[in-house]
């Protein structure tokens, strides 16, 4: 069962879960991908609820979102799925069907032609409105030499769903 709601109603939960694992980040062109991420968020920019996702250039989620213009974020909230975040976070979705390997299952999207995972209660569909790549010098070097070997593209996705399944 799909119950709309407002985009900021699980704002503690999608802080928390970034902080300890992270949250799926789920794309598609041609076949479907999801990654892990633990940074961004949800923010208001432009008089619009934004989520605010990190990617490397490197990732094949990248290729896919730069493709596409749209993603889904799926949050595991009261449910365990640990081993699932670990494989979609280390393994490459260029070589490994990941829903297959972690027995996720793909439901379709309510507003993008992007699945969430079915095991997560909350979801929301971003339609990429603006994506702005790191320039190395203007981050702080400390930051540059602790968190980048490649740099992060950040994609700013409009909101144009969130809900809870289940």
């Amino acid at each position: 069962m799909i119950k709309n709601i407002p985009y900021n109603q699980f704002m503690l939960e999608i802080d928390r879960h970034m902080k300890s694992g992270g949250i799926f980040l789920t794309s598609k062109t041609e076949k479907h991908n999801t990654m892990v991420f633990g940074w961004g968020g949800v923010n208001l920019i432009w008089g619009k609820p934004i989520f605010l996702v990190p990617v490397r250039k490197s990732r094949y989620t990248y290729e896919l979102i730069d493709k596409s213009g749209v993603f889904t974020v799926s949050i595991p909230i009261d449910v365990n799925l640990k081993k699932a975040l670990s494989v979609c976070g280390t393994q490459s979705g260029r070589y490994t069907d990941k829903f297959v390997e972690c027995g996720l299952t793909p439901l379709p999207g309510q507003t993008v032609d992007v699945p969430v995972i079915g095991e997560c209660l909350l979801h929301y569909e971003c339609k990429v409105v603006y994506k702005q790549d790191i320039i190395p010098q203007n981050l702080d070097k400390q930051m540059d030499h602790i968190w980048y070997p490649d740099y992060h593209t950040f994609f700013f996705g409009e909101i144009l769903a969130c809900y809870t399944t289940r």
